[in-house]
C-alpha cells in the first residue's frame, strides 16, 4: 500500500509540471522561470545533503565525477528542461505532459542503439504507436491555436535530449548518492543555462507576482524535489514496476490542463492518449510480464 501511494503521488506531481510551467510563463520569460527553479531546487538538495546528512558518502564530487555531472546536467537540465519550458510557451499543457510520457519509448530505442542491440519488433511498434498518439492528440490543438508546430518541434528535441541523458546516466558507475547527483546536475545545468537566459530573455517583461512565485515554488519543491524523491524511491524497489506509474502521467496531465487552464479534451485526446499508453505497454510488455509473473 505504501509503495502504491508513493507511485500515485509521483504520477500526480510529475504530471503537474506542464500546467505549473504554463502558469509561470504567463508572468515571466520561460528561461528565467527555469533558472530560478533550478537554483532553488539545487540549493535545497545540496543544502540538505551537506548540512543535514551526517553521512560520509555525502561528499564533494571528485575528479571525473565533475565531468560526468556537468555532461549529465547539460543534457538533463540545460537542454531538456530549458527547451521543455521554452516549448510550453507555444504548446498546450496537456501535450507537454503527453510528450513526457514518450520518454521511456525513446530511451528504449536510444539504449539499444548505444549498446549495439537491435530493438525488438514490439519495441519499435511501441515507439511508433507513441509518436502517432502524440500526433493525433496534437492535431485539434494545432488547428485551434493552443499549440504551434514550432512548439512541438522544440518539445520533441527536448524529449530526445532527456532520452540521451537517461542512457548516459545509466552507463556511468556513480559513487555519489542520488540526492547529490540530482542536486549537482540541476545546479550545474542551471549555471550552463544562464548565458542563454541572459541572451534571449526580456527581463523588463517579468511580473514578479503571486502567480510567478507559486509556479516557481511548485516546480522547485513539488516537482524537482518531491516527485524526483518519489521516483528514486520507486526505482530502488523495482525499476520495471516504477515505470508503470508513467502510464498515469498523461491522464493526470490532461485532467490538470482541462481543470485549471480550460484546455479542450476531445476524442483526439482520448485516442492519442490511449495510443501512447498502448505504446508504453507494448514496448515494455516482456519486462512487465516477466516481473509481474516472478
Amino acid at each position: 500500500m505504501k509503495n502504491s501511494l508513493i507511485g500515485l503521488l509521483f504520477a500526480m506531481l510529475w504530471a503537474s509540471a506542464s500546467v505549473a510551467t504554463k502558469f509561470g510563463v504567463l508572468s515571466a520569460e520561460p528561461l528565467v522561470l527555469a533558472n530560478i527553479r533550478f537554483f532553488i531546487a539545487g540549493f535545497l538538495l545540496l543544502g540538505y545533503s551537506y548540512l543535514l546528512r551526517p553521512d560520509p558518502s555525502f561528499r564533494l564530487p571528485q575528479g571525473n565525477e565533475w565531468r560526468h555531472l556537468a555532461l549529465f546536467g547539460f543534457l538533463n537540465t540545460t537542454l531538456y528542461l530549458g527547451l521543455y519550458v521554452y516549448a510550453l510557451r507555444y504548446t498546450a499543457a496537456g501535450i507537454g505532459s503527453l510528450a513526457v510520457s514518450t520518454n521511456p519509448l525513446l530511451i528504449i530505442v536510444m539504449s539499444a542503439w548505444w549498446m549495439g542491440r537491435k530493438p525488438s519488433g514490439a519495441e519499435l511498434l511501441g515507439v511508433l504507436l507513441g509518436m502517432v498518439g502524440v500526433g493525433i492528440a496534437t492535431y485539434p490543438l494545432l488547428r485551434d491555436s493552443y499549440t504551434t508546430l514550432g512548439g512541438i518541434i522544440l518539445l520533441m528535441i527536448s524529449m530526445l535530449a532527456v532520452s540521451v541523458a537517461s542512457v548516459y546516466y545509466a552507463t556511468i558507475h556513480w559513487k555519489l548518492p542520488n540526492l547529490l547527483i540530482n542536486g549537482w546536475q540541476v545546479t550545474i545545468g542551471g549555471l550552463l543555462l544562464l548565458p542563454f537566459t541572459g541572451l534571449i530573455s526580456d527581463f523588463s517583461a517579468i511580473q514578479w507576482d503571486e502567480r510567478f512565485w507559486w509556479s516557481v515554488l511548485w516546480l522547485s519543491l513539488a516537482v524537482s524535489v518531491g516527485a524526483l524523491l518519489c521516483w528514486f524511491y520507486l526505482l530502488r524497489i523495482d525499476t520495471v514496476r516504477a515505470s508503470l506509474w508513467l502510464f498515469l502521467c498523461p491522464l493526470f496531465g490532461f485532467f490538470y490542463a482541462w481543470w485549471l487552464m480550460g484546455e479542450p479534451i476531445t476524442v483526439y485526446t482520448y485516442a492519442g492518449t490511449a495510443l501512447v499508453i498502448g505504446g508504453l505497454y507494448m514496448a515494455q510488455r516482456k519486462k512487465i510480464n516477466k516481473e509481474v509473473g516472478s
